[in-house]
């Protein structure tokens, strides 16, 4: 099959199984994850899901939406039963400041040398829109996710706001995000059109503690409070998709 690679951002599958053990090891599944890294630039995250929602979790992504089919179809072929999966797409948000904002920012702050500042801000820019499009995800301890979709009932309808004030609204909601820098990092993906949901979030971090607080403090901003529906969560312990396998009872110890 030819690559089906969208105009825009990477595909995303989110995965959670169930193991079968009496129906056979895993093997196939693990050779299928390392085939699928050994391409550049395409990722899995392999973890251990926490409590019985499943029993191990994968998060696939990368350029060729064919290629992510072919792993996913080959690990489904294995001794799993699937609990829960969500497809969609890495994307830019629709609010992120422009240059023109950002320049009538700093010549409103009275910044003496405005085109300086500016080309500063346009490649911190730059790396961050590519981060977000291109995502190199980096290793942590835990792994949680959660898919989301803004409220439509009544007075609560968020695609009645004009834009400006969601706008405003998405700026306060990402200046808590932005509080938890370094601790935390969140990649929020979109499935509009594509799932059930309308996005997927995906936060990485070694401290368990501090995946709890992020989602505990962004449901006091109005964003989430007023407008915010969210899925079922799952979270793990990220590592070597072998010993994920492993402790599922799918493959042998030391295999």
């Amino acid at each position: 099959m030819p690559e089906v690679r969208p105009s825009t951002g990477w595909g995303v599958v989110h995965l959670m199984l169930r193991a079968i053990p009496s129906a056979g090891d895993a093997e196939d599944a693990r050779a299928a994850i390392e085939e699928f890294r050994s391409v550049e630039p395409q990722q899995v995250i392999a973890f251990s899901v926490l409590g019985g929602g499943a029993d191990i979790g994968l998060m696939a992504l990368g350029p060729d939406l064919d290629a992510l089919d072919v792993l996913t179809k080959r690990i489904l072929a294995g001794p799993f039963e699937v609990a829960y999966s969500f497809v969609s797409l890495t994307e830019l948000s629709e609010y992120t400041a422009t240059e023109e904002q950002e320049r009538a920012r700093l010549e409103a702050a009275g910044e003496a040398d405005v085109a300086a500042r500016l080309a500063e801000w346009s490649a911190r820019m730059e790396a961050y829109l590519d981060a977000r499009l291109h995502p190199r995800l980096p290793e942590r301890a835990m792994i949680a996710f959660y898919p989301m979709s803004k409220r439509r009932d009544g007075d609560d309808n968020w695609y009645s706001l004009p834009f400006e004030e969601r706008r405003e609204l998405m700026q306060g909601h990402a200046r808590v995000g932005r509080t938890y820098a370094g601790r935390v990092l969140q990649l929020i993906t979109g499935a509009t059109g594509l799932d059930d949901w309308e996005w997927g979030v995906t936060l990485l971090a070694d401290d368990p503690a501090v995946i709890k607080d992020i989602v505990y403090e962004m449901r006091f901003d109005e964003v989430s409070a007023r407008y915010g529906e969210f899925g079922p969560f799952f979270v793990g312990l990220v590592m070597d998709p072998g010993a994920a396998l492993e402790r599922a009872g799918l493959l042998d110890p030391g295999e």
